[in-house]
């Protein structure tokens, strides 16, 4: 649970790393045990220095087991390139990729209201002073969970190498391989139906200009 058992020398024990890799996903995929059986949910989440926010209805039963202290890990993947090499058995994809387990500590109410305005920031900055705030009934009916991110708590692997040659694989030398980088962009915005005639707020602006 604590150390990479395969391919350990594509472990990465740089945090720097890890908050990078964090911090340019928006969801990961909170497995817990529930009543013996395995549970796995894709969650949004957001990075809060030492401890990553999660959030949700308070009616979801798999957010109330692991906020009573059932054992959880989130799961995060950024898929970075295929791997086209001089055999499909050699072929594969370049990644990044971590878990973060611990317990996940349900928010309290004086905490819960500042923890999802800085989520809601982390995905959009800018955005809540947009909007109202958010009211009594939407707080109580949302569920904010602390995920701390322990120095013992996660791993992570990265693979960013070539594809083995045509030697390592048997094969021609005039088979082609290489990479095919794997790009994730955000499009113009497209405004809802009732929404046309009004301008494109600064916070959406910024983020599909990459200002954000």
């Amino acid at each position: 649970m604590d150390q990479l058992r395969r391919l350990a020398d594509q472990g990465v024990t740089d945090r720097a790393a890890l908050d990078a890799l964090l911090d340019s996903q928006w969801v990961g995929v909170l497995s817990c045990v529930v009543e013996g059986a395995p549970l796995a949910v894709p969650m949004l989440y957001a990075r809060d220095g030492d401890r990553l926010l999660l959030h949700g209805s308070t009616g979801a039963g798999a957010l109330r087991r692991v906020a009573a202290g059932a054992p959880a890990v989130l799961t995060v993947v950024a898929l970075d390139a295929l791997v086209v090499a001089p055999t499909t058995f050699e072929s594969s994809v370049n990644y990044r990729s971590a878990t973060v387990r611990g317990p996940l500590l349900a928010l309290p109410d004086d905490e819960r209201t500042a923890a999802l305005d800085l989520f809601s920031e982390v995905l959009l900055p800018g955005r809540t002073s947009e909007v109202r705030p958010a009211t009594p009934k939407e707080l109580a009916a949302t569920l904010a969970l602390a995920l701390p991110i322990r120095p013992d708590g996660w791993l992570m692997k990265v693979a960013d190498g070539w594809p083995a040659t045509p030697a390592e694989s048997g094969a021609a030398d005039d088979v082609w391989s290489g990479l095919v980088p794997v790009r994730s962009t955000l499009g113009d915005p497209v405004p809802a139906p009732w929404a046309v005639d009004l301008p494109v707020p600064p916070s959406v602006r910024r983020l599909t200009a990459g200002d954000a």
